[in-house]
């Protein structure tokens, strides 16, 4: 990749492809009454313009089996309302990407605008729903939890901190926006799709179910993938659009979305509200929570995972790494004319633990008690693992405290205490964050959820060639973070050979078998954990054969530097390559029925929490309200780390991800439902000039529950920025008796409460 040898979608060679290129609703919301269509038929190179009556009306539906769910399609295209601004409503075919835009400005649509619903105060308001199976806008209703003693518990506590905190909604944003190229084999009776996807499979069943096909019938590949952050594991409407017209014309068609699409068009994010009641004791025990959560979920549920995957995730995992006492939690998720939101990096979490942390330091204020003293009277101990929550939560060992520690005396050491003292004119201050990751959700745990469509495990198979090198296939699908790096070295380390020859095979649903992608951390944990269980089924055969090649009982054949050796024997010995060139070209040499090398091997732990605190320095200049994080520092406990520094980069990139939810990205709207953040020029991306120097210090709590002792960490970055950066600006603001809880913090919220605390 660093040499430029990647191969991404659009990098795929096809002179002869049609492009495609969407006509978008220009409103928020209406009912489209005529759409014209003739003037673009007859534009030049143009090889079809096609609406959602001219291929069926197909849709996506995901669905949850839960009485409190309602399912509604998305059309691929729509055809009676509009229901968000860039919503696709026409597709135009052409010789080249120019002329189907030429052409596509030539589709006229008539469309009776209505009032937007944009906002959960839009939905209280009460306004016209935005689909008539859910008169009320609420998609998704979930009392997750109730506890009785709960109200008891709140009325006789000392102190009870009743909040609102909200999160704004923020673009995944990746480098490579969505892209597809495809085609129509009649050799092989196969559609087939090149995806920039993180879940190739699931795009493959969400194609053949909407175009009426066998899942034999499709096959899609996910070349080298540019960044998916969750954007790219939903199937998305223009790509299975393009997968329609490929099969329809017979001809390859290829739509890439340019930025100004990916950031109106694309799913979003995180864009939530928590009301809390919380009841501390007077030495800080939290007593008890009761949190009612609204995610504004947009226009659609989106394929699979459907619109309840944030409301789920941050009512059951809410307490995170303290004890709550007597907990209460409902998550809902509204409907409004926005693009829909996807499982973006973290799903909830970064909001979760923002709370979480907002209420332990606003409790500490209030009772006089240190910031990390009222978290060390919170925090899950070592001795209580494994820990059951009221939220019905087995959490299996960690170092929850052990880690805030650590990081208390790293900012110790890095003096930051005193830098927070220095009187420059300038505010600062220091933020803390503890939190779990829950990662590598296996069947049981997803079961829980009730999709139709429940994810979870994971296979792989491994097999060695004559000359010794390895293949290992993987369902799960990289976008970036190593996976050809790391599966080689845990299929490598189980065999004895070199990881170089060691390749891993992803992303081709013709390739693997069948595997669940790659999102919520479960690669390497689940992924990995299948190659590694593949791996040393095939050391097991490799092991066998050596042992009668050298005489010897298998058990005492040990694989490393590129050999069998007999244990303690160093020169009873045979290379590798020597055994898989006997096994398949001189089988008949060996009593072993061995005539290839091969193994499968499958992985599906319940899944594990992930640990850290975060810690963050910022400067916040209270003339102009503008904030800058200065220095960042993570403590993170991932279990066993296979490549350090992979981890690390990921760690980093998440801080990144996180830092811009707290200080600059947030998608806006007019009151009219039009996108202002369309641009980089608006949407505020941070650069290396924002991210301050990120150290990253690790604890090790190997886990029983996986194959490596590995947990899953990809998203943890970005879980606990937010709510340490968040920290660290209202303890600047402290002095001030200023308070902010919600984010992005921008400098005008900066500048708003000093001037309201004046």
């Amino acid at each position: 990749m660093l040499r430029g040898a990647g191969v991404f979608v659009d990098d795929i060679a096809q002179p002869h492809a049609c492009h495609v290129a969407f006509v978008r609703s220009p409103v928020a919301a209406g009912r489209i009454t005529a759409i014209h269509t003739a003037a673009a038929k007859t534009a030049a190179g143009v090889r079809a313009v096609v609406t959602a009556d001219d291929i069926g009306r197909p849709a996506l539906t995901a669905v949850l089996e839960r009485d409190e769910f309602v399912p509604t399609a998305m059309p691929l295209l729509a055809h009676d309302k509009v229901r968000y601004a860039g919503e696709p409503i026409v597709a135009v075919v052409a010789d080249s990407r120019y002329l189907a835009e030429d052409a596509a400005e030539l589709v006229a649509c008539e469309i009776e605008e209505t009032a937007p619903v944009l906002s959960l105060a839009d939905h209280d308001a009460g306004v016209p729903p935005i689909h008539d199976e859910a008169p009320d806008g609420v998609l998704v209703d979930l009392q997750m939890f109730a506890d009785g003693e709960l109200a008891e518990a709140l009325a006789d506590a000392p102190l009870v901190l009743d909040e609102t905190f909200r999160s704004g909604r923020v673009a995944a944003a990746p480098l490579e926006g969505r892209a597809c190229l495809a085609q129509w084999q009649d050799r092989d009776d196969q559609l087939v799709v090149h995806l920039s996807t993180q879940v190739p499979h699931q795009v493959r069943t969400g194609i053949a179910a909407a175009l009426g096909l066998a899942e034999r019938q499709v096959r899609v590949v996910a070349p080298d993938v540019g960044g998916g952050f969750g954007l790219k594991c939903v199937v998305g409407r223009e790509e299975v659009v393009a997968a329609a017209i490929a099969r329809r014309l017979r001809l390859p068609v290829r739509w890439s979305e340019d930025r100004q699409e990916n950031l109106m068009g694309a799913c979003h994010g995180h864009e939530q509200e928590y009301r809390v009641r919380a009841g501390f004791a007077a030495d800080g025990t939290l007593l008890g929570v009761d949190a009612d959560i609204r995610c504004n979920i947009g226009a659609y549920s989106v394929y699979p995972f459907s619109c309840a995957v944030e409301p789920l995730m941050a009512a059951t995992e809410l307490p995170g790494v303290y004890k709550v006492g007597r907990y209460a939690a409902r998550g809902r998720g509204i409907a409004t004319n926005k693009p829909p939101t996807a499982p973006y990096r973290g799903v909830s979490r970064p909001q979760l633990v923002f709370v979480m942390e907002r209420l332990m330091d606003k409790a500490a204020n209030r009772l006089g008690i240190d910031r990390l003293e009222i978290r060390r009277r919170n925090t899950i101990r070592r001795e209580e693992f494994p820990y059951q929550g009221p939220n019905g939560i087995s959490y299996e060992l960690g170092s929850y405290l052990e880690a805030m520690e650590r990081c208390a005396t790293e900012i110790e050491q890095a003096g930051w205490w005193e830098r927070r003292k220095s009187d420059d004119g300038l505010l600062r201050g220091i933020g803390i964050a503890n939190f779990s990751e829950r990662t590598a959700y296996g069947t049981a745990t997803m079961g829980m959820r009730k999709m139709q469509m429940t994810p979870g495990f994971d296979v792989s198979h491994v097999r060695m060639d004559a000359s010794g090198d390895v293949t290992v296939t993987t369902g799960t699908c990289g976008h970036g973070q190593g996976h050809e790096t790391t599966f080689a070295q845990v299929v490598a380390d189980r065999l004895g050979v070199d990881p170089a020859r060691v390749k891993l095979r992803q992303g081709d649903t013709d390739l693997a078998s069948f595997g669940w992608g790659t999102w919520g951390s479960r690669s390497l944990v689940i992924g990995g954990g299948a190659a590694a269980v593949a791996a040393g089924r095939l050391a097991d055969q490799l092991r066998e054969i050596a042992g009668e090649l050298l005489e010897a009982d298998a058990a005492d054949v040990e694989l490393l530097d590129g050999h069998a050796q007999v244990r303690g024997v160093p020169d009873s010995r045979i290379g590798i390559d020597t055994l898989a060139s006997t096994v398949h070209f001189r089988s008949h040499t060996l009593t072993h029925d061995e005539q290839l090398l091969e193994a499968r091997g499958a992985a599906n732990p319940p899944g594990m929490f992930s640990n850290a605190t975060h810690a963050a320095l910022v400067e916040v200049d209270p003339g102009t309200g503008d904030t800058k994080v200065v220095d960042y520092l993570v403590v993170e406990d991932c279990g066993v780390v296979i490549n350090p520094m992979i981890v690390d980069g990921q760690v980093r990139g998440g801080v990144a991800q996180g830092i811009a939810a707290a200080l600059y990205e947030e998608m806006t709207y007019s009151p009219d439902g039009q996108p202002l953040t369309g641009t980089f020029m608006d949407y505020l991306m941070p650069t290396a000039s924002e991210i301050p120097p990120i150290a990253v210090h690790h604890l090790v709590t190997p886990c029983e529950l996986t194959e490596t002792g590995a947990k899953g960490m990809g998203e943890g970055g970005t879980i606990g920025a937010p709510a340490a950066v968040v920290a660290a600006v209202n303890d600047a603001l402290r002095d001030y008796g200023a308070e902010i809880d919600s984010i992005p913090v921008r400098p005008a919220d900066v500048l708003c409460v000093l001037r309201e605390s004046a």
